[in-house]
């Protein structure tokens, strides 16, 4: 019988573990306010921050297992709104780990809970968060904590296509490569770092956590620690196009100021987990040339 995992979120990440989930022969259902863009899975409306919502769905799609991928997720939006962030975050795992009480469940977190002071932050690094963003994702994560079947997964920065006309902010790595295909000049912090992964590894790593035998606590960062400004020069290379459309800025003189210096994930448990399940997690430069090679 096929197993059925309720996603919590239907945005980029959550999209890509629906459809990891559906090639392995399971039954993702999608769950979000608002419909997906594409048809990746079946689809299901809901406010995550009503309680009574969450029960119906729940009692309605009759889940075996739950990701929490839901947002806010804007670093942005949340920096600006830092007290309405915590409280729909923290509400949407309240409600939907009472609901789903029992149900293996995985939430994906965020590098945001550290303060960015150094590049090695592993599982047993100290948290503490330099915006607020970091500040919602970690009460729920203590939330999720208590479930008596959880796996918090917390992930570096991640990345791959996204439709140019996107209504949200896209990821780094499809901002840059759009505008520089259509001949843009790009903008990258020089002094913000980060572990980039592909976001089909995510959804391989998550799909793999939802396992049986999981820790409580992994953290998924990608194998190359990179300045955005690195990164940026990366994609111009694959791109083939010159590295003087990539201009360097201060991380404080943009979008990234409420970013710590380091958003980087390094990890104790993750290689055990790879071994077991026979996956492997791209570097940078393998994962451009992997995108650039389907681009669309």
């Amino acid at each position: 019988m096929s197993t059925t995992t309720l996603i919590v979120g239907s945005g980029f990440v959550g999209r890509a573990v629906a459809a990891r989930l559906a090639a392995q022969g399971g039954t993702p259902v999608l769950a979000s306010r608002t419909p997906p863009p594409e048809d990746t899975a079946p689809w299901v409306r809901l406010d995550a921050t009503d309680a009574d919502a969450c029960a119906q769905v729940v009692g309605s799609v009759r889940p075996d297992r739950l990701v929490l991928v839901h947002g806010p997720s804007d670093v942005t939006w949340c920096e600006a709104d830092p007290e309405r962030a915590i409280a729909l975050h923290s509400a949407a795992a309240r409600h939907l780990t009472a609901a789903a009480r029992g149900r293996r469940t995985v939430l994906i977190s965020t590098d945001n809970v550290f303060d960015g002071s150094g590049p090695d932050n592993d599982e047993a690094t100290s948290t503490a968060p330099a915006n607020a963003y970091g500040r919602a994702k970690l009460a729920a994560e203590r939330i999720v904590g208590t479930a008596p079947d959880a796996t918090v997964l917390r992930v570096s920065l991640v990345y791959g296509w996204e439709p140019a006309d996107c209504a949200k902010w896209l990821n780094f790595f499809a901002a840059c490569a759009h505008r520089l295909r259509a001949g843009e000049q790009v903008e990258a912090p020089h002094d913000q770092w980060t572990t980039p992964v592909l976001v089909e590894d995510v959804a391989a790593v998550t799909a793999a956590v939802l396992e049986p035998g999981a820790p409580g606590l992994l953290h998924l960062g990608g194998p190359d620690r990179v300045s955005r400004a690195e990164w940026a020069a990366a994609i111009a290379d694959g791109l083939s196009v010159p590295r003087t459309r990539v201009t360097l800025v201060p991380r404080a003189a943009g979008r990234y100021a409420s970013r710590p210096a380091h958003t980087c994930l390094t990890s104790t448990l993750l290689d055990e987990v790879l071994r077991r399940h026979g996956l492997r997690v791209r570097g940078v430069a393998e994962g451009v040339r992997a995108l650039l090679e389907a681009a669309p």
